[in-house]
């Protein structure tokens, strides 16, 4: 196997010739590079393959960009609704509060206020925008929970459970919504059918760019 690193218009490629391969793939990582594995040897043959494939390494790469995951200072600022805000404004004010009690700060303890707070904030926010979706969408739930995850924005049992991230308070109020519409609409179709996203796209503006977007955070699912 070999690396190399070559030119695309104004791309830096990171090419890999693998002869063992029986595909030639691009992908493109959290760092927005991109990455060519194939089992040709000609720089040729992968200059086409990603003039054909251009359109969407530049969407991805967009997307990437777009969703660029925000940093804030602890103690100082909270992420909310895509935005940053000081700890002093009235969107923290329960934070603020959190953060007051603590006798002995450090990281862990912060991190858990942080916590506490986008949970306390889900069960208002995230059930209003739950409730208000069920309705137009003419769903039905048996029970909300609110749960911090590592690695999902929600899910939707066959229990019908909705199950949100907490963490979902720092997307856009926009994303938010999607990822609701989303749940609800497994209560339907519990599967990613054309079906499932059309019923989603009846509720969602532009969802399939929404979609497009949340799927690049943090490398989330659904």
């Amino acid at each position: 196997m070999i690396t190399n690193n070559i030119q695309f218009k104004d791309l830096d490629i990171i090419y890999v010739h693998n002869k063992r391969l029986k595909h030639s793939y691009i992908n493109i990582d959290g760092d927005a590079r991109v990455i060519v594995k194939t089992s040709s040897a000609s720089i040729l043959y992968v200059q086409d393959l990603l003039l054909k494939k251009e359109r969407w390494i530049r969407k991805q790469l967009q997307s990437i960009k777009e969703t660029k995951i925000i940093k804030i200072n602890l103690e100082d600022e909270v992420l909310l609704f895509g935005e940053i805000y000081s700890v002093d404004a009235i969107e923290a004010q329960e934070l603020r509060k959190l953060l007051h009690r603590l006798r002995k700060p450090n990281l862990n303890t912060i991190t858990r206020c942080y916590d506490k707070f986008y949970k306390l904030y889900s069960q208002i926010y995230l059930k209003q925008r739950v409730e208000y979706f069920a309705n137009i969408m003419n769903l039905k739930y048996s029970e909300i929970k609110y749960k911090k995850m590592r690695s999902r924005w929600g899910s939707c049992s066959s229990l019908k459970v909705i199950t949100l991230n907490t963490h979902l308070l720092k997307l856009t109020k926009q994303q938010i919504d999607y990822v609701v519409a989303h749940e609800l609409a497994h209560l339907k179709f519990m599967n990613h059918s054309k079906k499932f996203h059309d019923l989603v796209s009846q509720y969602i503006l532009d969802a399939k760019n929404i979609r497009h977007q949340i799927k690049h955070r943090q490398n989330f699912t659904f």
